[in-house]
């Protein structure tokens, strides 16, 4: 049973397929819908398995959860808040995994430290902060993104590509509800 401090994550493709997970019930923590997550992984499916992914502002867990049940060898998960970074790890935990690394802090800080080659990033930060192009170019500035990796930005319909590294091409776009995501190759 939820109580009302817990919601409820399902993951919906790979090892953990049906699997429910708690996590904090904190304003503005908005997991990436289920069936926008569904269309993300097949676009990404190709690519998924053995690949090193980092989740910024991971939250719930959700993405970085989801690439791990699908196969990824590594996800780093960032976030400023103690309690979804406790979460994952407890939810790491419950599942054997040890393919998890955690990183509480600002997103911006750990781009300044993060060497691992990354071959697919998350980024979706709380929509009303709108960092998501400021995110994008630390990342491509910190030299740690893969040779043609994909970028996933999650934002609320608001987001210049101009303002996006200009080697960043944009692969796919869609829009679920409130919800805006592309999917961006680095060339």
């Amino acid at each position: 049973m939820v109580g009302r401090n817990k919601q409820t994550l399902r993951i919906i493709g790979g090892q953990w397929r049906g699997r429910k997970f708690q996590f904090p019930a904190l304003e503005h923590l908005r997991p990436t819908p289920d069936r926008v997550r569904e269309t993300l992984f097949n676009w990404l499916m190709p690519d998924i398995q053995g690949a090193n992914c980092l989740d910024l502002f991971c939250g719930s867990g959700a993405l970085g959860l989801e690439a791990l049940s699908r196969g990824a060898a590594q996800v780093t998960f960032v976030d400023n808040n103690k309690q979804t970074i406790d979460a994952i790890k407890e939810t790491c935990q419950i599942v054997d995994c040890d393919r998890a690394d955690f990183y509480l802090g600002e997103a911006q800080v750990c781009l300044t430290t993060e060497r691992t080659p990354i071959d697919i990033a998350f980024i979706d930060p709380p929509y009303d902060l709108q960092l998501q192009a400021e995110i994008a170019n630390l990342l491509q500035a910190s030299g740690c993104l893969a040779e043609r990796a994909w970028i996933y930005i999650e934002h609320d319909g608001w987001l210049d590509d101009q303002l996006l590294p200009a080697s960043w091409v944009k692969h796919r776009e869609k829009v679920a509800g409130q919800v805006h995501y592309s999917l961006y190759k680095n060339h």
